[in-house]
């Protein structure tokens, strides 16, 4: 089985971003979410052997979650400068690497690789590689998650029985835990005091939110406390549309070709002279071992 990577940049940026402490070039430039990218790119490469390689970036115009709903990550703080002036060096590294770069206004990262994930056959065994778990939603037999415990070393794999392990739900129903939990992260609200335990009861019993609303609407709920049946209809719309937000798109506008993602060649001496370039020294002895480029 040919095997995909997906790479979600933003994720790893950031994460190397607030992981390592603030390493600088010769002349002075902060490096240390180049590194940290760079670093599980690299180990990346080594341990799941892509036969395909793409990058998806989030770019700093508002997305259709923001339009939808304003307070959408509205209490993350600024991304500071520090970081942002990293973001052109991260696609020096990808371009470098001649790996493909996605990015598309009004989307996300996520969605970006969400549709991708929908435009291989099955014969391609895609691997979503990210810093947070937001992509879990989109695990099947076709595709896993490669993502980050800790740090930029801990790495762990998920797969249906990994997520059933963790949150006792398959992966799909993600989408509706976090319209009735909420997700303090990116701002969703879901429902006010539905927590962790009592949304993946509830989804256990029920599947889906629309299923739960339709047996409360029923009357066909009677083991769910009163006090918990009022504050899910008084919450409905919320819900619903605390999952809508939580939905990854499979439905964004892109030019995708597999085999302009095929990995090939790449300009060794090129690469070695931005590593030098970004003091990465320690980075070199890591680069795939393919033929250079003529």
């Amino acid at each position: 089985m040919k095997r995909l990577v997906l790479i979600d940049a933003n994720a790893l940026i950031h994460r190397g971003f607030h992981a390592l402490p603030p390493l600088t070039t010769k002349k002075g430039e902060l490096v240390n979410a180049v590194y940290g990218f760079t670093a599980v790119l690299l180990k990346v490469l080594k341990e799941l052997k892509p036969d395909y390689i793409l990058t998806a970036f989030d770019l700093p115009k508002p997305t259709f979650r923001h339009l939808e709903y304003a307070e959408y990550k509205a209490h993350r703080p600024k991304t500071p400068d520090e970081l942002v002036q990293q973001f052109p060096l991260v696609k020096k590294v990808v371009k470098a690497l001649d790996i493909p770069i996605f990015e598309k206004e009004g989307f996300e990262a996520d969605d970006i690789i969400g549709t991708v994930t929908k435009k291989t056959n099955k014969d391609i065994e895609n691997i979503v590689v990210t810093g947070d778990l937001d992509t879990l939603q989109l695990i099947n037999e076709n595709t896993k998650v490669y993502t980050l415990k800790r740090g930029i070393t801990d790495t762990i794999i998920y797969d249906e029985k990994a997520v059933r392990e963790r949150y006792e739900l398959k992966p799909e129903q993600l989408l509706d835990f976090k319209g009735l939990k909420g997700d303090p992260s990116d701002n969703i609200p879901g429902v006010p005091g539905v927590g962790e335990k009592t949304a993946i009861n509830l989804l256990k019993k029920f599947g889906t939110i629309e299923n739960l609303y339709k047996k409360l609407e029923k009357g066909e709920t009677r083991n769910i406390l009163e006090s918990l049946k009022k504050k899910l209809l008084d919450n409905k719309d919320q819900a619903i549309f605390s999952k809508k937000l939580a939905t990854i798109r499979y439905d964004v506008p892109l030019k995708f070709n597999l085999e302009d993602c095929r990995v090939e060649t790449y300009d060794h001496k090129k690469v070695v002279q931005l590593f030098q370039e970004l003091d990465f020294k320690s980075l070199i002895g890591r680069l795939p071992n393919r033929q250079l480029t003529i």
